[in-house]
């Protein structure tokens, strides 16, 4: 936590283009969300997604941000938001990379996971079905 507040420090009079300014937001993201000060790594995530959004960021960047910020909401008990995104990335990946990636098949993973902390188990059981001849 120390570590990404001092990287922010240290890169926030940057202009916004620049790549250690993004590097220093998400390692405090990151270092606040291992701190389970995640009321505050929500916040600088969600401001993390809006910039990369708005500078056209890669598609990969911004699904990877949307995991962390899935698993953000998570710890939130924020359950249906978290499985929301859970799905927004696996759809991401499954366009981005096809069905037979690791990045793809991971993000099944934590798309049944979050259905499965809902109790929704036939839909989590229908989606992992539907996953095991790929995996």
């Amino acid at each position: 936590c120390a570590l990404g507040w001092a990287c922010w420090k240290t890169y926030l009079g940057r202009p916004e283009v620049d790549e250690l300014r993004r590097m220093g937001m998400e390692q405090l993201g990151n270092g606040l969300s291992r701190a389970e000060h995640y009321e505050d790594a929500l916040s600088v995530m969600e401001a993390e997604l809006a910039t990369l959004r708005r500078l056209g960021a890669s598609e990969a960047n911004i699904l990877g941000l949307q995991t962390n910020l899935a698993c953000t909401y998570g710890e939130l008990g924020r359950l249906g938001e978290a499985s929301n995104m859970f799905h927004d990335v696996y759809s991401g990946r499954l366009k981005l990379y096809g069905e037979e990636h690791q990045g793809t098949l991971r993000a099944a993973l934590n798309c049944a996971a979050s259905l499965n902390q809902q109790e929704r188990f036939e839909e989590a059981n229908s989606f992992m079905r539907k996953m095991m001849p790929v995996a």
